[in-house]
């Protein structure tokens, strides 16, 4: 069989595999419908044609619906990038869009290139793209840490706090204060690291980093290209092997200061967009294998409201998406995923959900490498809305919608909200209950009032509607349910300091709530000081100031900042908040001064939450939504027990202490500012 495999190559492993044993280089593609396939090598500054092709023999080059080739490594060594043309039938009522003339990207390739020439509208048009196409990189040096293990941290528990983050948009503004080179960058990144150290957070979840589109318009990164290729545009040099050092150095150094990494990840669709999209590589290579058609096959579902959807349930498909979470998780020492739209894989060749066992969710569970580390799903997309219990993944987490609803429509004073909101507290188990016979955590909710879709933090208090005419698409982009409020004032020209000053506030109550509620918190980047995209709540093609992190709002929203540092602190510091179980019997709902008012005029809550199963502090906490001041009656314990340690209608450095040991409270009655949130602790008895 040796001598086969020398000839022909093998079928076991996608991409480029070097096999030192035949001092050969392994070529391997699947495509089920092709009808001939030619693998091209181009040397470094000659990407127009090709200096060898490889004709594959169907009955040689191919095994199952894998094709396979063997070339020798002297040959490759002369080659800096490759590319395959796929051949088969052009049929859109059948869902096929082989086309001989255009070079496609290995979905496997390990980095991309784009030449001098590259244009995304060739790919679009009949013809050929050569010396236009994006290529797989062959010849790229050994990244010095691709076979060593950095240390990873251990995964995070009570203390887990997550901050969002877009790796350009961090530290790209010259007000980040990173070296001039670095603007934008891996190792921009990573000189903030001490600045996310005394922050508090625990992990950072990078929007996306895997190869996008560069002429696709968005500069989020959610149109992948190349789901084994990192973002070269990120990095500060043009060679490969440098970048990966770059972004291995950034993992090791989060690592190194105990900070998980995870990557947002999209496996919902892909750059190629709808019908009219570029083929750049699985339309090309095989198109109904690897997307979802309406039963017009001419024609893509388009659940994840992007143009097409990758079929999840293929067989083929799925190894394809195992293989790519493996390597970022076995060469690029990441700690776990977001899954962007992941109800995406609960959804069958026709487009219809299966809720019971999906083959890709159960695959990842089955995966010894994939199934122990951090799985975050979104666990909706454009039809369908999974959120808690109907998502299949039963141990996955999930980023808690409903959380960002409710918390929003409380704190800014929505009628009938207390009760919504002492769920989301107490842990969501509405969505995540621990009753028998399938029993959930409040840990498997990210909680969270701000992400990269929508408004900042800031916004949220400064806008009540949207701001995207800069986006080119005359502000109907975006969505307009907001839950916002802008505290009596429409964004910032001639605000009055009154305005401010209750935004502070606002801002404040939102991080005090999140970071005093069961399970996960996670904020966006530079809502700890109250940045703004100006009222856009969309600002996926904006790549300047709207979304660069102005970081001179450190210093102008200082009190700000602190709060959050603080609160952060103060959250790892008590462990009965943040807990694998529900809080149970530890904690008791109140009034103003009985019992909690669930009525629709009741803008006010309190509870307290004793720390006896965690060994911890007692906890009393008074929430205030309304427009007017509200003396609570402290319900537990005598008055001289109880410290203030949180008060955010104070203003700072009262509005948290410092010290940890807070403020002596001597009274039974506790007045409350309008918009404010109070927290009181008492020690162990």
């Amino acid at each position: 069989m040796e001598e086969w495999i020398a000839r022909e190559g093998y079928p076991g492993r996608g991409g480029v595999t070097p096999v030192a044993r035949y001092r050969a280089v392994n070529f391997a593609i699947y495509s089920k419908h092709a009808t001939s396939v030619r693998l091209d090598l181009y040397r470094q500054g000659a990407v127009t044609e090709p200096f060898f092709t490889y004709e594959f023999d169907p009955y040689s080059n191919k095994t199952g619906r894998i094709w396979h080739c063997m070339i020798p490594q002297s040959t490759v060594q002369e080659a800096a990038y490759y590319s395959y043309t796929v051949d088969g039938p052009n049929d859109l009522a059948r869902g096929f869009r082989f086309d001989r003339d255009k070079v496609l990207l290995d979905p496997y390739a390990r980095a991309v290139y784009f030449p001098p020439g590259f244009e995304r509208d060739a790919a679009r048009r009949p013809g050929s793209n050569a010396g236009r196409a994006p290529l797989g990189v062959l010849c790229c040096s050994e990244s010095k840490h691709r076979h060593l293990k950095d240390r990873s941290p251990r995964l995070h528990g009570h203390d887990l706090v997550i901050y969002e983050a877009h790796v350009r948009a961090f530290t790209r503004d010259a007000s980040s204060g990173v070296d001039s080179d670095r603007l934008g960058t891996y190792a921009g990144f990573a000189e903030k690291i001490p600045y996310l150290k005394e922050l508090g957070i625990t992990a950072v979840e990078l929007m996306p980093v895997f190869q996008a589109d560069p002429q696709e318009g968005s500069t989020w990164g959610y149109m992948t290209l190349g789901f084994f290729a990192l973002h070269g545009q990120y990095a500060r040099s043009a060679e490969v092997g440098e970048q990966l050092d770059e972004f291995h150095d950034l993992v090791a150094a989060l690592h190194e200061a105990d900070i998980e990494v995870i990557l947002d990840v999209v496996f919902n669709h892909t750059t190629e967009g709808d019908h009219t999209g570029p083929t750049y590589s699985q339309r090309g290579i095989d198109n109904t294998t690897y997307y979802l058609l309406e039963e017009d096959r001419r024609f893509y579902r388009n659940d994840a409201g992007t143009g097409n959807v990758i079929r999840a349930d293929n067989a083929y498909v799925r190894t394809f998406i195992l293989d790519s979470l493996r390597y970022w998780v076995n060469e690029m020492h990441v700690d776990g995923f977001r899954f962007d739209l992941a109800s995406i894989f609960t959804r069958r060749v026709d487009g219809s959900i299966d809720l019971s066992d999906p083959p890709i969710i159960s695959a990842i569970r089955a995966d010894p490498t994939l199934r122990d580390i951090r799985l975050i799903a979104e666990a909706w997309d454009l039809g369908s809305y999974q959120l808690g219990r109907a998502f299949p993944g039963a141990y996955w987490t999930q980023w808690n919608g409903a959380y960002r609803d409710d918390v929003r429509r409380f704190v800014r004073g929505d009628a009938g909200t207390v009760g919504s909101l002492m769920l989301r507290l107490y842990g969501s188990d509405d969505l995540f209950p621990d009753t028998l016979p399938d029993s959930y955590r409040p840990y498997q909710g990210v909680n969270f009032v701000t992400a990269h879709d929508g408004f900042t933090l800031y916004d949220l208090v400064a806008y009540n509607r949207k701001h995207n005419e800069a986006n080119g698409h005359d502000n109907t982009d975006g969505s307009d349910y907001n839950l916002s409020w802008n505290c009596g004032w429409e964004g910032d020209a001639g605000v009055p300091k009154r305005v401010v000053e209750l935004r502070r506030r606002q801002a404040k109550n939102f991080a005090a709530i999140l970071l005093l509620s069961n399970g996960v918190p996670m904020f966006r980047m530079g809502d700890e000081f109250l940045v703004t995209q100006g009222g856009n709540n969309n600002p996926y093609n904006q790549d300047n100031e709207i979304t660069w992190v102005d970081w001179g709002r450190l210093d102008e929203f200082a009190d700000v900042h602190r709060f959050f540092r603080r609160m952060i602190a103060f959250r790892k510091a008590h462990r009965s908040i943040g807990r694998s179980t529900f809080w149970r019997s530890d904690v008791t709902w109140y009034g103003i001064d009985g019992a909690p008012d669930l009525s629709d005029d009741s803008h006010t809550v309190a509870y307290c939450l004793r720390g006896g199963s965690e060994s911890d502090d007692d906890l009393y906490v008074m929430i205030n939504a309304s427009n007017e001041p509200v003396d609570f009656t402290v319900q537990e314990g005598a008055a001289g027990e109880w410290r203030r340690v949180v008060d955010t209608g104070l203003d700072s450095p009262h509005d948290i202490q410092d010290d940890g040991g807070g403020i002596r409270l001597d009274y039974a009655i506790y007045r409350t500012e309008p918009h404010s949130v109070a927290v009181l602790v008492r020690p162990p008895a």
